[in-house]
């Protein structure tokens, strides 16, 4: 099996012993779970008005990423908001 860089350095570090058991494993896996829960959970529905122009270029970079545009349009928000937006050069 081919490993990339990332899945690489993480297996050395797991052969060299750098992981530990987390205590009380169940509790931390039910707070996170609540955790994505709560911050996927779409209650609230919002109408905005775009150009056509732009909403097409969303569609299509929607497509690219391999959701639907609506989706896209909630992850980049999300991402904006969080502070994990990063901006691509080309």
């Amino acid at each position: 099996m081919k490993l990339n860089r990332e899945e690489k350095e993480i297996l050395n570090a797991y052969e060299k012993g750098r992981f530990s058991s987390i205590p009380n494993i169940k509790k931390e896996v039910a707070k996170y779970r609540e955790y994505a829960k709560s911050t996927l959970q779409k209650n609230k529905r919002i109408n905005i008005r775009i150009s056509e122009r732009d909403l097409i270029h969303i569609q299509k970079k929607a497509v690219e990423e391999g959701l639907p545009y609506q989706t896209f349009i909630s992850s980049l928000l999300h991402k904006f908001i969080t502070g994990s937006l990063t901006e691509r050069t080309h």
